[in-house]
């Protein structure tokens, strides 16, 4: 059965894993957002229940 053979499939994984860690993920860390949060006060709403008409 040829999908049990780990020789290409481990060199596969092995090569997308350190692409992962050394190329993609220091890219994605770097990255800043452009809209930090900030100190809101929050909205104190008003909720009324629901009245359903089956009630």
């Amino acid at each position: 059965m040829p999908q049990l053979n780990p020789n290409p499939w481990f060199l596969i994984m092995t090569l997308s894993w350190l692409t992962l860690s050394l190329i993609i993920q220091p890219k994605l860390l770097m990255f800043t957002p452009t809209n930090h949060p900030s100190n809101k006060t929050s909205l104190n709403l008003q909720i009324s229940p629901w009245t359903w008409p089956w009630t």
